[in-house]
């Protein structure tokens, strides 16, 4: 037996034996707010973060294609819009150096700290979210939960390899206390909200009625 396999079986043979389960943590459900989708506004809002309203026209993408408007690279993520660079030619995080507007789709959103939740089943390359210029996120108002207590429980947490809650555009006010947006990631995070698509029925096999 070697030195170290001694050291961690003499460290395993002293540890206590006794069942210490962790406290319950309460999900402070007393505190939920009127409107998660109004108070994710607000507190995406607060944290530098814009949030996409329904226009006049009642074109919900109309937003997306007002900002999209002269960007010269265009990464799309999502079904919803098409860019002109697609995730399928994208082998390494240098080819996304370039990209002026990113879409993506976010798994959920928390209403306390504005922050949504993205994976790498949403962005496909992680390097997408902040390398990008600007970040455009899509998100279902469904998908919104009360707070963070609520977030942690999610299973993306535990099934997903990548998972980042995004709050608000990157931001430092290290030098003299200035707050500065974008130094150190995207310029820029805007809001959609935005119904996922329903899901296809699969079809029936051949000779079965639906």
């Amino acid at each position: 037996m070697s030195s170290r396999e001694q050291i961690l079986a003499s460290i395993r043979s002293s540890l206590p034996q006794l069942e210490r389960p962790l406290p319950p943590v309460p999900l402070f459900d007393e505190l939920t707010a009127v409107s998660l989708l109004t108070t994710f506004k607000e507190s995406l809002e607060r944290m530098g973060g814009l949030f996409l309203d329904m226009p006049a026209s009642g074109d919900p993408r109309a937003p997306v294609h007002t900002k999209l408007a002269g960007a010269k690279v265009v990464c799309s993520t999502v079904p919803e819009f098409t860019g002109n660079r697609s995730m399928a030619d994208v082998r390494t995080p240098q080819d996304l150096a370039d990209v002026d507007f990113a879409i993506v789709r976010a798994s959920f959103a928390v209403a306390e700290t504005g922050s949504v939740l993205l994976t790498e089943a949403n962005l496909e390359m992680n390097a997408v979210a902040y390398l990008a210029q600007h970040l455009i996120v899509l998100l279902d108002p469904a998908d919104i939960i009360i707070n963070m207590h609520h977030a942690y429980r999610r299973s993306e947490f535990r099934e997903r390899s990548y998972a980042c809650l995004h709050t608000g555009p990157s931001a430092t006010a290290d030098i003299e206390g200035v707050l500065i947006h974008g130094a150190q990631g995207v310029r820029s995070l805007s809001v959609l909200p935005l119904p996922r698509a329903p899901r296809a029925r699969p079809r029936p096999p051949r000779g079965q009625a639906d």
